[in-house]
């Protein structure tokens, strides 16, 4: 079975096809960074715009690298949600019309199912159950994960998300656009201990996360008499040793709980070297294992869309009977059901 997947919940516009005998077959992206970097950060409309623009020129390019025609596909599964309304009805528009044409299901799919699922796709993947950490600058999530669609939430971020709190904090150092990245770059030229940054609800006795204070805190250090700007490095060091800590702390708390050994990371803060570093050596110490995305995956793309639809649509998932173009901007994991085959 082959899936053409669409992603457009928000900047990057992701094409990708999935066949569930050769794996990944071609997969195409679009980033919108320099279209944003002058407002620093991501214009709605102008996302919507450019993923209009984009889909068909991606769709050409990805089919052609598959070496595959239209007619050759089985299904389409695209981003439904969560994401910017406008992007999502791009996609979802695009996707629903391509298979009412072609007569193939087409497959609403969970933006973050599908970066759960996305270390799947890797040449050595994970088995279930496993514990997930979805970190991105939208959510972050601790996630018992029995099997497709059978996910259990243990804790949350109760305000900024890890992704948006390193860009917000970029922010304050005055930092380009996006800032996530360049903070951890910047960090890396830096020695963390410095400053003293909190580590927001370290002892919480939960699995909940905060991250809002956190970037309060560097806002303090930064508006301060006698602040050097020449400090940069050792702030942002300090500052991401904060975050790693507590994500670490939270994920171990979270496999002790569940009983499990095996993590998965996923989103696009799921590629800051720090925090794989610390997390593999915390999880080999104890035993256990940590698995990624491959590299390329860990942004938004198609290819992880196109694997989650594929995944359902194989444990007997069906698409919906009607064509309807329907998003959610906001659709919390819990309200996914495991796939029923009938």
């Amino acid at each position: 079975m082959k899936v053409l997947g669409i992603e457009t919940s928000c900047d990057e516009t992701g094409v990708a096809i999935y066949d569930t005998d050769a794996g990944l077959l071609a997969h195409s992206l679009h980033s919108q960074i320099d279209l944003h970097a002058a407002y620093g950060g991501v214009v709605p409309e102008l996302a919507s715009r450019d993923h209009i623009r984009r889909l068909p020129l991606l769709l050409k390019q990805t089919l052609a690298e598959a070496g595959l025609q239209a007619s050759d596909l089985d299904a389409v599964a695209y981003t439904a949600g969560p994401g910017l309304a406008g992007a999502l009805l791009v996609g979802a528009s695009v996707a629903e019309s391509f298979a009412m044409a072609r007569g193939i299901p087409a497959l609403p799919v969970h933006h973050l199912e599908g970066h759960l699922l996305s270390p799947l796709l890797s040449a050595d993947p994970p088995q279930f159950p496993f514990v997930a950490l979805l970190v991105s600058g939208g959510h972050t999530q601790l996630m018992r994960v029995r099997g497709i669609g059978d996910y259990a939430l243990l804790g949350e971020s109760v305000d900024d998300a890890a992704g948006e709190a390193f860009d917000k904090t970029a922010k304050l150092l005055g930092l380009g656009y996006p800032g996530g990245p360049q903070l951890a770059q910047l960090a890396e030229q830096g020695v963390a201990g410095r400053f003293r940054l909190p580590r927001p609800m370290l002892h919480s006795g939960d699995l909940d996360l905060s991250f809002s204070g956190l970037k309060t805190a560097v806002l303090n250090v930064v508006s301060a008499p006698g602040w050097n700007p020449g400090d940069m490095a050792d702030l942002a060091a300090e500052f991401q040793q904060a975050v790693v800590e507590v994500l670490c702390a939270k994920a171990l708390a979270a496999l002790k709980k569940v009983g499990l050994k095996t993590l998965v990371v996923a989103g696009g803060v799921g590629a800051n070297r720090c925090l794989r570093t610390t997390l593999d050596a915390a999880l080999a110490a104890r035993g256990g294992r940590v698995h990624y995305p491959e590299p390329a995956l860990c942004t938004d793309n198609g290819a992880m869309i196109a694997f989650a639809g594929a995944m359902r649509l194989a444990a007997g998932d069906g698409a919906p009977e009607a064509p309807a173009v329907r998003v959610k901007s906001r659709w919390p994991m819990t309200e996914l059901q495991p796939p029923v085959r009938i």
